[in-house]
């Protein structure tokens, strides 16, 4: 039978019913929006006007950065819109095209942080080798890779949803387009696409995850071989990592491992990794990063005395 798509537009029943509350999230995520820009274009500035551009960890940094911004604004200006707005509809087209390049960014980040995990593992375990494994093309490889993996977990989940059918209701309970939310709007049996997307989203976050704390474990373990101050730079750096990782991976996990069918707080903890984790993440890497504060106080510095002059 072919598939049947009545549906031209979806509308979110977003976050809350509570209109006041809608209301004051209005102020607090358009304060959170402006951090996430302001603290992410400082880490950026402060990395591309200094001889930090040319360590890998800082190279990779100021592209999480990029993709904090590029990925936070797929989906919150949308939603301190929606929040304000009587109705919080999308058309199905940008909901497809949300749906795809939220999961690019996000895909990308992703892949930016076992970037930064493999760096951090090859300083500390094999660090005779370091500038041959981490030299720049072995660097732009990466990112290169992390792009091109992204658009095809991206397409595979965007050909998934666009060949179902759309023909009843239209309310999304979320407060962005993404593939979990839209199953439950399908008019016709989700099981085997459940599990497909179980298997593209689910099941690939928890593998990157275990990797992820595979490789600290054995970072962790091979610092003994380092001086106590080498230890403290290498736990001070390892621990900013694993933070993010945690931020992000763990609610990812919670999300796409669970069916589409199960009554859970997705919207609710998706907030982590589209709002929270991006708003965090320069405090993180920069609060417990000894050169990184030197650096921002020396760009800064030259920044304002070429104002002044």
């Amino acid at each position: 039978m072919e598939n049947q798509n009545n549906v031209t537009e979806f509308v979110f029943i977003g976050l809350w019913g509570n209109k006041k509350m809608e209301l004051l999230f209005v102020f607090l995520f358009l304060l959170c929006y402006l951090t996430v820009l302001l603290g992410n274009f400082i880490i950026s500035l402060t990395i591309t006007c200094s001889h930090l551009m040319q360590q890998p960890m800082y190279y990779f940094l100021c592209h999480l950065s990029l993709m904090d911004v590029s990925y936070t604004s797929t989906v919150v200006p949308r939603l301190i819109r929606d929040l304000a707005a009587a109705r919080k509809n999308i058309s199905y087209n940008n909901c497809m095209t949300q749906l795809f390049t939220a999961h690019l960014l996000a895909g990308v980040e992703i892949f930016i942080l076992v970037s930064m995990a493999f760096d951090c593992y090859v300083a500390i375990v094999k660090p005779l080798h370091y500038m041959v494994l981490m030299n720049r093309q072995r660097c732009n490889m990466l990112i290169v890779l992390a792009w091109v993996v992204s658009f095809w977990h991206s397409i595979a989940l965007l050909l998934t949803v666009l060949k179902l059918p759309f023909c009843g209701p239209n309310q999304i309970d979320h407060y962005v387009c993404d593939v979990k939310p839209l199953l439950k709007l399908v008019c016709k049996d989700i099981h085997v696409v459940s599990i497909l997307v179980i298997a593209n989203s689910g099941m690939v976050a928890v593998a990157i995850f275990l990797v992820l704390v595979a490789s600290y474990i054995i970072i962790l373990y091979n610092l003994r071989r380092h001086s106590s101050a080498g230890q403290k730079k290498a736990l001070s750096t390892c621990s900013s990592h694993i933070t993010v990782v945690v931020l992000f991976f763990v609610p990812c996990i919670y999300i796409y491992v669970l069916p589409a069918g199960s009554e859970n707080k997705d919207k609710e903890i998706s907030v982590f990794y589209t709002v929270i984790a991006p708003m965090l993440n320069p405090l993180i890497y920069t609060l417990r990063n000894m050169e990184m504060k030197i650096t921002m106080r020396k760009v800064w510095s030259k920044v304002t005395h070429s104002d002044l002059n």
